[in-house]
């Protein structure tokens, strides 16, 4: 753990009490069902006997151990069960007896050929919630195709508008993809816990990873209903506020993200380039984004006279937002994210310290991050069984 953690007294986290069965493997339901945990849901992670969830065997590795899986499912327990085997399946049944939450990301139809389709499950158990994550989502004429983070930026048009150039085509650097479905699953569930507090009744909750991308094309979809033309890959710039940009100083890049008239107006005093301020090519917004490959001209003639700390510190006190470009490497010492506790530790099983990344939602609550380490396979087997008397 960090040495520096919130000396507050730990608040009753806000899913104390609700427990999640989770089927899901990978990345999309993995970061769903931890943010639970992380949130104070028990989470059971029920996974494929002999190899478990697939990321177990995707790198990195520390000692044999994968980093990809240990940073994906701190918080949860972990029981081998195949659904094919009519012991497993009644272990299975007993455990969503109790549960609040069932959490899978097959294809779709998968749990259907299992005999544990939707309309079986609400008969059995009504206050079940039923949340499904699937590439496509459980309708639609590509409901049954497989999908991976990469398929569904494709299709959704995140990539056409991400890089440089339409002719080198560019994924966003982390799988948006699957996050952002992870995300929209954990809101979605969260929705349904609460309308089940008046209805008593359970719900199924249909979560598509292309439809979460389109979702997060704000402006792209905007710009198009609105000008009729296609956005495409535009590197760093803002579409459509100027100087908002990655801006190379003396001794490297940072950024400037001008939002309105009045913060151009002070960045060019911190500047001393106040021509450009009465300058009709940059009066507004308006002109500033018609002649932004101008204007990023003149600024960095400037900002090449002296390091970005310089800048930086004058852009700060003056208000205008402004942060460094860091690495990742760069980041995680970063005296904000430090200070925010966003860089937590896991183990591994065999007992090496594997830092991740923290759950932003906790650093009120004065709770730790993890309470339970991630697990091996099958490693709760024994206490789970016990604890259903079987």
């Amino acid at each position: 753990m960090n040495a520096a953690q919130p000396a507050s007294t730990p608040a009753a986290l806000p899913l104390a009490g609700i427990t999640v069965v989770d089927l899901t493997r990978v990345l999309a339901g993995p970061a769903c069902t931890q943010m639970l945990a992380d949130l104070g849901a028990r989470v059971i992670k029920v996974e494929q006997p002999g190899c478990g969830d697939d990321a177990r065997a995707i790198g990195p590795f520390v000692e044999g151990v994968s980093a990809y899986f240990m940073s994906m499912n701190r918080n949860k327990e972990s029981i081998a069960l195949d659904l094919k085997d009519v012991q497993d399946r009644a272990i299975f049944e007993r455990l969503l007896d109790s549960a609040d939450i069932l959490a899978e990301n097959f294809r779709p139809g998968t749990l259907e050929k299992l005999g544990y389709s939707w309309e079986a499950l609400r008969a059995r158990y009504p206050r079940l919630i039923f949340a499904s994550i699937s590439g496509f989502g459980q309708t639609g004429p590509y409901h049954r195709q497989p999908a991976y983070d990469m398929v569904v930026q494709a299709m959704s048009g995140m990539m056409s508008v991400t890089g440089h150039g339409a002719d080198a085509p560019c994924r966003v650097g982390v799988s948006i993809g699957d996050l952002a479905a992870g995300l929209y699953s954990v809101i979605g569930i969260q929705s349904a816990l609460m309308r089940r507090m008046h209805t008593q009744r359970g719900e199924r909750l249909d979560v598509s990873m292309l439809d979460c991308q389109v979702a997060l094309l704000e402006n792209a979809v905007a710009r198009l209903e609105a000008t009729g033309s296609v956005p495409n890959p535009i590197g760093t710039r803002h579409p459509s506020m100027a100087p908002f940009d990655a801006y190379t100083a003396q001794d490297g890049r940072f950024v400037i993200a001008v939002g309105n008239d009045s913060a151009f107006v002070r960045l060019c005093e911190v500047l001393e380039l106040p021509a450009l301020a009465h300058d009709a090519r940059f009066a507004t917004n308006s002109t500033r984004c018609e002649h932004q490959a101008q204007l990023k001209v003149l600024l960095e003639q400037r900002l090449q006279q002296a390091p970005r700390t310089h800048w930086i510190a004058l852009l700060e006190e003056s208000g205008v937002p402004t942060g460094l470009y860091q690495t990742v490497a760069e980041m995680v010492s970063h005296p904000q994210v430090q200070a925010r506790h966003m860089l937590t530790t896991v183990i591994t099983p065999t007992g090496q310290p594997l830092r991740v990344a923290s759950n932003p939602l906790l650093n009120a609550t004065g709770q730790s991050v993890v309470r339970r380490q991630p697990p091996a396979l099958d490693a709760d087997r024994a206490a789970i069984l016990q604890e259903l008397g079987m």
